[in-house]
């Protein structure tokens, strides 16, 4: 591989590399032998760690990516016959290729939202026609924390979306692939906004935080317990050597390595969100997390293009999406505005 190009973009912080002490965490477990499927030394010590994190009845069931996270904590919260509410820009629907759908036959009451996140008011636009066989009943309410607009809930908000499930009898699930983004930009701790704010299961993310490829389940609701180890199994997510999956998620969660990467990032996206804001862009979206959604001409975007990788987010509008990473260095930031101001 000495041949490999070395690049740097706004693409996504599943771009970046490897946190070096996760490297070294995955180094330091690798000597010896353990008990395969999760019945491990260390899987056991990240259990201890994400009940500091999450409360003492947290229990972590680690998976090899967010959609796979996504699709066994769901499952655990639904009947054959319920149907997950959630906002149409949720992950989940956007960005799964439907595998909410095909692997756990899931239906998705999708809905619109200004800015990416659900109210009990918009919930309550789904909450009809219940008991009737001719709908999917709802049963859980899936929340994305930061959501796909750059956007964040604060604890007051999921917590009056908690407290409106309960009067529901509805399930309450965390897409936390930004959880630790969420956690920096809050400055609260994990439970604060979801065991405390009466969250049921979380979809924990370490990948886009630093991990080379790990996430996990966390059931916060006993309740769904009994099942999580067999949904894991059978949708294809129980790693066999998963001691190197959980050395992951501890390297970020047993010190402070999950805040300080997702500061930094937040604190990359502020400075290229102020930069461009200087340059008269237009960012209708608050940038309050790692993500900036400026609008540009496609003339514009073309010729950034040549140069740094982004997604367009809106085709219609010209919006884009651009992600800082753990990574993400000041003069990356400040080559990208001295190529958009030349361009602009």
């Amino acid at each position: 591989m000495t041949t490999r190009k070395i690049w740097r973009g706004f693409a996504s912080d599943n771009y970046a590399g490897v946190h070096p002490e996760i490297l070294t965490a995955m180094l330091s477990v690798n000597e010896g032998h353990e008990v395969a499927y999760g019945d491990d030394t260390v899987t056991a010590r990240l259990d201890e760690l994400m009940q500091q994190h999450f409360g003492p009845r947290a229990i972590a069931f680690p998976v090899f990516n967010g959609t796979g996270a996504n699709v066994v904590a769901l499952q655990a919260c639904t009947k054959r016959w319920e149907a997950v509410i959630c906002a149409e820009t949720a992950h989940i629907s956007a960005d799964e290729g439907g595998a909410p759908e095909k692997m756990a036959g899931l239906k998705l009451w999708t809905v619109p939202t200004p800015d990416g996140k659900l109210t009990p008011e918009i919930i309550d636009t789904q909450m009809f026609d219940i008991g009737s066989v001719h709908r999917a009943q709802p049963g859980v309410v899936s929340i994305t924390q930061t959501t796909e607009l750059g956007t964040l809930y604060t604890v007051a908000e999921i917590k009056a979306i908690s407290d409106y499930c309960k009067s529901k009898g509805l399930f309450l699930h965390l897409d936390g692939a930004r959880i630790s983004n969420a956690a920096a930009a809050l400055g609260a701790k994990f439970r604060d906004f979801t065991t405390d704010a009466g969250v049921d299961i979380v979809s924990f993310g370490g990948t886009k935080i630093g991990a080379m490829g790990a996430e996990a389940v966390v059931v916060l609701n006993p309740e769904l317990l009994d099942s999580i180890a067999f949904l894991r199994k059978t949708s294809m997510q129980l790693g066999s050597k998963m001691r190197f999956m959980s050395a992951q998620l501890i390297a970020l969660v047993e010190g402070d390595l999950w805040k300080r990467n997702a500061t930094h990032a937040n604190a990359m996206a502020a400075r290229l969100d102020a930069g461009l804001r200087a340059l008269g862009v237009a960012i209708p979206n608050p940038t309050q997390a790692n993500a900036v959604f400026p609008i540009f001409t496609s003339g514009q975007t073309e010729e950034l293009q040549e140069q740094y990788r982004f997604y367009v987010w809106n085709q219609a509008t010209g919006q884009v999406r651009l992600m800082c990473s753990w990574d993400t260095t000041e003069a990356d930031v400040d080559g990208f505005l001295a190529v958009a101001k030349g361009i602009l």
